[in-house]
């Protein structure tokens, strides 16, 4: 079983991603490839001989081509040949997209958009998007209910297929919490935070009372934040679209217990999706890590050979949901037709199913959850863990909260901005958290 290895930043800082924005418009990102021809400029974009070539846009590697749905597709549509661009970034790949749909050149056929951009392309984009409502095979009964509203104007159009979400677990280190005294069976270990994630910070500092040298219970303070913020509702948002995060007193309690893990030294501190947490998986330098359905991938990447069987999998303390994607098909594009049927094939539940199978991109389409790649899937890296019926469960618990149009910002701030500095230079939590409304409020010119 092939699981999925994208790097999939949730979060950066917002002047590096400015620089990197300028950087990647005025001369393209030196490890990344081009992007395609402009939809409507009429040049083939290869050299099949197939009357019709569909372009896919995506960012990391996102699983699509490498799990073969593209071969599958094409194999059964001899008339069209698909050709895939990526940008390695997706805090590079999002704003080149907003730019290229405002000038209606540039863009593939088909278009991914993670879901902390979504509410933002619907609000501001939905003119220059095909509504895939009504695409060939495209059922709302099968989508979960949640992940098809993401995606839904308010007249009633579905501008997004939903590809994946990310249903939460917490993966741990059998080895570290056995040196540390802790039981190490995934029903055991599920106990001991069952339904509150402040006991999983108790059975943190239970863990550093007896913890392996230079191994710290859990990898990041924003990590918990984060993981804790994704079972909230609302979380940035109310149900009325307006910003809440300054008041919300449950993005308050997932912050206050994000910096507890980093005061009490729970954390190695690192920052999520840089070569230093990458290197904290491949020496082991963290005992446990909430975990949603796509980080098993990542950990099996980075962890490498030295890893297998020594990771497993337990419940989360409470359910949340954390990343996950959809398709858009831009209206410009040469083919909106034939695009949306390629975007409602891949989306369809027998394809997320084999997605998941191939590289571990766990279902958006409930309708997916009974097929046999799903249900009876379970994972030989993390001590064949049944990772099918963990993460199904985790899926249908998820709280059902408002998706803001710039969610993916907020999220960027308070983690980048705010709670890495209490986890690195030992800012006090009160100080962070002022600084952090303070850079929302700029970036969001309030």
């Amino acid at each position: 079983m092939g699981w999925r290895t994208a790097t999939r930043p949730r979060g950066r800082r917002r002047r590096a991603l400015a620089l990197l924005l300028a950087a990647a418009l005025l001369g393209g990102c030196a490890t990344d490839p081009p992007v395609p021809p402009a939809a409507g400029s009429g040049e083939a974009v290869d050299g099949s001989g197939r009357p019709v070539t569909l372009t896919v846009g995506v960012y990391g590697t996102f699983g699509l081509k490498e799990a073969g749905l593209y071969d599958t597709y094409m194999r059964l549509h001899p008339d069209v040949a698909i050709r895939q661009t990526s940008l390695a970034r997706a805090d590079v790949y999002y704003p080149q997209l907003l730019t290229h749909l405002t000038a209606g050149a540039g863009l593939a056929d088909i278009q991914a958009v993670e879901v902390g951009n979504i509410a933002e392309v619907v609000d501001t984009q939905a003119d220059r998007l095909a509504d895939l409502a009504h695409a060939p095979g495209v059922r709302e009964d099968d989508f979960l209910p949640w992940k098809w509203a993401q995606a839904r104007t308010a007249d009633g159009r579905v501008l997004g297929l939903g590809t994946d979400i990310g249903p939460l677990a917490v993966c741990y280190r059998k080895d570290h919490f056995a040196a540390a005294g802790l039981p190490t069976d995934r029903e055991e270990v599920g106990r001991l935070w069952a339904g509150d994630w402040r006991a999983y910070l108790e059975t943190g500092r239970r863990f550093a009372a007896r913890a392996p040298e230079g191994v710290a219970f859990t990898d990041s303070a924003s990590g918990v934040m984060a993981a804790v913020i994704s079972g909230a509702n609302p979380r940035y948002y109310d149900a009325e679209g307006r910003l809440v995060v300054a008041d919300n007193p449950a993005v308050r309690a997932a912050w206050d217990l994000g910096a507890e893990f980093a005061e009490h030294g729970l954390t190695a501190r690192l920052q999520q999706f840089t070569p230093d947490w990458d290197q904290g998986f491949a020496h082991g330098r963290f005992a446990s890590i909430a975990c949603p359905a796509w980080m098993l991938g990542y950990i099996q990447d980075k962890g490498g050979p030295a890893g297998q069987g020594k990771w497993e999998i337990a419940e989360a303390p409470r359910p949340g949901n954390w990343g996950g994607s959809f398709l858009v098909v831009p209206a410009a594009g040469r083919h909106v037709e034939e695009a949306a049927a390629l975007a409602a094939w891949l989306t369809a539940p027998e394809q997320q199913a084999v997605l998941f199978e191939r590289r571990g991109s766990f279902p958006s389409a409930e309708a997916a959850f009974g097929l046999p790649q799903v249900r009876e899937a379970r994972h030989p890296y993390f001590g064949d863990a049944p990772v099918g019926r963990i993460y199904s469960a985790a899926a249908m618990g998820v709280p059902v909260a408002p998706v803001g149009p710039k969610d993916g910002l907020v999220n960027q701030i308070l983690s980048d901005t705010g709670m890495l500095q209490v986890d690195q230079t030992g800012r006090s939590p009160e100080s962070a958290w002022r600084a952090a409304m303070k850079a929302i409020d700029n970036a969001l010119d309030r």
